[in-house]
């Protein structure tokens, strides 16, 4: 008579689970990511992304909204808010087994933030700012590349530029975002051979020296096809 194996029986993790944000804009000429200080422990004084843990009764965006407002300030960004991930390494908290859930907004234009709550300190950095608390680099280095995804599939770039604007200024929002030069030349035979993407205005910028350049708006398309091909880094 065969017999078969006892089922194991183990008790459930206690999981908690948290919410992390990265918001990115650009912010004179560079690709900037929100970072507050932490003012608790585990972590104290440590930068980190803003964040904090799912209460009783809240979705998860909900959470993102509420946490990013309470430690920074920043608020209305809920339609801008996507989710990269869920990170779940075993030894991600020292506080125990907390998975979090992160948001990716990539907005213009925003404010100052304020800090509040447990963050001490909030600002907005570079994305090169170094060691994070957790694994808020990780997060951080999915989403940026995520963000760099979108401009090469969407007009995202283009809210970034007050209209009417010139190709060159849409060009600097690429390279600020993807973090490369490119060739103006071959951009701009891209860009206005897209259909959809940017629409001339029939006016010209006219500089105090250099050539005058024509003035664009933002175009119908929602989608890039075909996507703009991001050149490889250094």
């Amino acid at each position: 008579m065969t017999m078969l194996p006892a089922v194991i029986r183990r008790r459930p993790a206690n999981v908690q689970v948290a919410v992390d944000l990265v918001i990115l804009t650009v912010r004179d000429g560079h690709l900037a990511v929100l970072i507050i200080d932490r003012g608790n422990e585990p972590y104290l004084g440590r930068s980190a992304l803003p964040g904090g843990f799912l209460h009783e009764g809240e979705d998860l965006l909900h959470a993102a909204e509420r946490e990013l407002h309470e430690e920074t300030g920043l608020q209305g960004l809920a339609s801008h808010l996507e989710q990269v991930g869920t990170y779940s390494a075993v030894d991600r908290d020292p506080r125990g087994r907390i998975l979090s859930v992160a948001y990716l907004a990539v907005v213009p234009n925003l404010p100052s933030p304020v800090a509040g709550t447990d963050a001490v300190d909030a600002r907005w950095t570079g994305i090169d700012t170094g060691p994070l608390a957790f694994d808020h680099n990780v997060i951080l280095c999915d989403a940026v590349e995520r963000a760099r995804t979108h401009l090469e599939n969407t007009p995202l770039a283009a809210s970034f530029c007050q209209e009417p604007f010139t190709i060159g200024d849409l060009r600097s929002v690429y390279e600020a975002v993807w973090g490369v030069a490119l060739d103006p030349r071959n951009f701009h035979r891209k860009v206005t051979g897209m259909d959809g993407f940017v629409v001339p205005t029939g006016t010209m910028r006219h500089p105090p020296t250099g050539r005058p350049a024509s003035l664009y708006r933002c175009g119908p398309a929602r989608t890039l096809y075909p996507p703009l091909q991001r050149p490889p880094r250094g």
